[in-house]
């Protein structure tokens, strides 16, 4: 079976990314290592063509599952994640996703999250991140928001000026 790849994420509009995802049940822990194949393999392609990308949800493969795959020096496989804490101090940032990739999304984050969620074992786990780290799982998973969700960081600009074409990548933009 051939793994899935950049040509294999759904774009912003597609009524996929608008739908909230299902646990993940234990009885498909197997399957799991397959999606991951395709999550990391989509964000490798994506990291190759357009120099981005640190984490990938599974509905932005039409894996319609409460499941993300972050690589940030480590591969991390998150499995029916909860966030358990966010801070009250926020910030703003210019946010890319790979369902747009020639386009930022100005957003507003908590500043320190902890994350519970199931590894690849099904054991529980438990991270705690701050600033871009945070942001990441909040982009990914924020209960009731974002990719897992069917919320896209489109609907969480802070304002109607929060887009910016990422003018560097345009060349490569093949719609």
């Amino acid at each position: 079976m051939q793994l899935k790849g950049l040509k294999d994420i759904l774009l912003l509009g597609h009524p996929l990314l608008y739908e909230k995802s299902a646990p993940v049940e234990a009885s498909e822990l197997p399957q799991v290592k397959e999606w991951v194949n395709d999550l990391a393999n989509a964000m490798a392609e994506i990291r190759a063509t357009y120099r981005f990308g640190r984490g990938i949800a599974a509905p932005q493969l039409g894996i319609m599952k409460r499941l993300f795959y972050i690589d940030i020096g480590q591969p991390t496989i998150v499995i029916n994640p909860e966030l358990i804490y966010r801070s009250k101090e926020m910030f703003d940032l210019w946010d890319d996703c790979m369902s747009f990739p020639n386009l930022l999304v100005k957003v507003r984050r908590h500043k320190q999250v902890t994350l519970r969620y199931r590894d690849e074992n099904w054991a529980w786990q438990e991270w705690e991140a701050s600033d871009d780290v945070a942001e990441l799982i909040q982009h990914e998973y924020d209960h009731e928001y974002d990719h897992l969700d069917g919320v896209l960081c489109t609907m969480r600009a802070i304002d109607q000026q929060s887009f910016k074409w990422k003018m560097e990548n345009l060349s490569k933009w093949k719609p």
